[in-house]
């Protein structure tokens, strides 16, 4: 019987000055990616979501809408098969102060939609670049890959 574990995260944008600008982090090992992590006992998803954002980022967001749902599946050196399930937000940026989570994160970056499009194709982990892709049409921009 395989482990299930569920994650939150998000897409999380502002409109700094007018300019739509979309947030994205550069993990630990140095790979772009989508603030997310484990949801903790009691928690709804989207508050996981939240919560994760805020400490990986300091961003206080609201969330707007489901993405989307990442389903797969790894070996873990004590549990074995898990089967994880993350689910991703489309988040507001209400408020904080933007400051990198020391231990987990090496920076958080604010990009006009193209840039973030640009950075995040290419160096995105392969199953963020379709949550991206969803978010930013859902923020009415067209990209395609």
């Amino acid at each position: 019987m395989a482990h299930k574990q569920i994650s939150a995260g998000g897409v999380v944008y502002r409109r700094g000055s007018g300019q739509l600008e979309i947030q994205l982090i550069v993990d630990r090992y140095g790979k772009v990616a989508l603030p997310k992590g484990k949801m903790e006992d009691g928690e709804t998803v989207e508050e996981t979501a939240l919560r994760e954002i805020r400490e990986e980022t300091g961003t206080v967001g609201i969330i707007k809408a489901p993405i989307d749902i990442i389903k797969y599946t790894f070996q873990h050196p004590l549990h074995g098969k898990v089967d994880k399930e993350v689910h991703y937000f489309l988040v507001e940026a209400v408020g904080g102060v933007t400051k990198a989570q020391a231990e987990e994160i090496n920076a958080v970056e604010w990009h006009e939609p193209e840039a973030a499009w640009e950075r995040g194709k290419s160096s995105l982990y392969a199953n963020n670049v379709p949550i991206l892709q969803k978010a930013l049409s859902m923020l009415t921009l067209k990209f395609t890959i």
